[in-house]
């Protein structure tokens, strides 16, 4: 059982949160405006292949620490070009990833995602994989059962995270492939009240607060790579 959501006591804890979790978010915007860093470089490496997904709004670059690390230990690490800012439907996005891996005929990978980018990689598993290509997905604070914020009169990308409707209702019935999936989550996620534990799955709950910024955090950055190397290898 993952220890409780701990939420700071203060306001202005909690605000203080929010905005080292958003300037995390603006330097990757930023990052992304203006230097666009070359995927093409990450693609190089001998270890298990990782594909990278992020969550919604989000570019490629938020995952940029981990796939650095991932990278420096010989993982070579792909995008999906096409998702651009991730705010298409999760099925949709899911269709994207799995013609990426036949495209590139990758084989034995590991998808590394953040948020939303954990509800597409286990679509994937469920029903975008059908050659076998995917060893197992690390979702980096995930809402599998969804967030009470999707509730808010928010955009409709926001909305499908909305508790046991559309895609997180679908996905939650999938309880199999839960084995096949590591979330690892802060103790406060700012976007997600409920947290990321996820029935079935290996839960790995952190000391850590925030939802954009834990993604350069050493903790969340060593726990993806131990995961990354732990899953058994896909049989041809």
């Amino acid at each position: 059982m993952s220890p409780r959501i701990r939420a700071p006591r203060s306001l202005r804890d909690r605000a203080g949160v929010w905005i080292g979790d958003y300037a995390y978010a603006l330097q990757a915007e930023r990052r992304s405006a203006r230097s666009r860093p070359d995927p093409v470089p990450l693609e190089e490496g001998t270890e298990r292949p990782v594909l990278l997904i992020p969550g919604v709004y989000e570019r490629w670059e938020y995952l940029l620490p981990v796939a650095q690390a991932l990278n420096e230990h010989g993982h070579p690490c792909f995008i999906v070009p096409q998702l651009q800012r991730n705010s298409i439907p999760i099925p949709e996005a899911a269709r994207l990833a799995g013609a990426v891996l036949r495209e590139r005929n990758l084989a034995d990978v590991v998808i590394v995602a953040h948020s939303k980018g954990g509800l597409i990689g286990k679509h994937v598993l469920a029903f975008d994989d059908p050659d076998g290509r995917v060893a197992g997905v690390v979702a980096i604070a995930s809402p599998f059962q969804g967030s009470t914020l999707s509730r808010l009169p928010l955009t409709k990308p926001l909305r499908e995270f909305a508790p046991g409707q559309g895609s997180i209702a679908v996905l939650a019935a999938e309880k199999v492939i839960n084995e096949r999936i590591v979330s690892i989550y802060p103790y406060y996620d700012t976007h997600i009240p409920s947290g990321s534990e996820l029935a079935g799955a290996t839960n790995i709950a952190l000391p850590l607060s925030g939802h954009f910024r834990v993604l350069a955090e050493p903790l969340v950055i060593a726990e993806a790579l131990r995961a990354v190397s732990a899953f058994p290898p896909v049989q041809p």
